[in-house]
């Protein structure tokens, strides 16, 4: 069962591997994991993509990961809406006559093509990972050279304010 975590830590050193060495102590594997600055100076965010067999467990690792020092909240929003994204960078062989056939196929994805050289492409795409990968299985054909991927990034999508009949109304005025 792939759950998606994320924990609000302080940006200090050694706050990753405190993580990561508690998922691999109760033998969660880490399919991804992004980690970057929040708004809040001193703060970061993790993202973990995990692979979990039993929800109990999952439960006490993130009770677990609370307790946690450095670590100042940690949620399941695995089935919350959330709003996810993903960086891909994808260097593709192609010259000459391939590179229009190449744009053609990645136009749809909105990817773009960030670096050119004699014999390939380098393709960034950002989105979900079906997405992400739907666009690796087409190019793959063409031969990848070399290809990155950031990791899942994720977080809760706004409250949206619920329209009454009464707010509708003055909404139109």
């Amino acid at each position: 069962m792939r759950r998606i975590i994320t924990a609000t830590v302080q940006n200090r050193s050694g706050v990753l591997n405190r993580v990561t060495g508690l998922l691999q102590r109760r033998q969660f594997n880490i399919e991804s994991i992004s980690v970057g600055p929040t708004e809040t100076e001193g703060i970061s965010k993790m993202t973990l993509v995990v692979d979990v067999e039993d929800s109990q467990k999952l439960e006490q690792v993130t009770k677990q990961l609370n307790k946690q020092i450095d670590v100042l909240k940690v949620s399941d929003i695995t089935d919350k809406a959330i709003v996810a994204r993903e960086l891909a960078l994808i260097k593709v062989a192609g010259g000459g006559q391939l590179r229009s056939e190449i744009k053609g196929i990645i136009e749809p994805f909105r990817a773009s093509i960030i670096d050119v050289s004699k014999d390939s492409l380098a393709i960034q795409v950002t989105g979900k990972p079906e997405k992400i990968e739907a666009l690796i299985e087409l190019l793959r054909p063409y031969g990848i050279k070399e290809l990155s991927r950031t990791g899942l990034t994720a977080f809760l999508r706004g409250q949206q304010p619920q329209v009454t009949e009464m707010n509708s109304y003055s909404l139109l005025k």
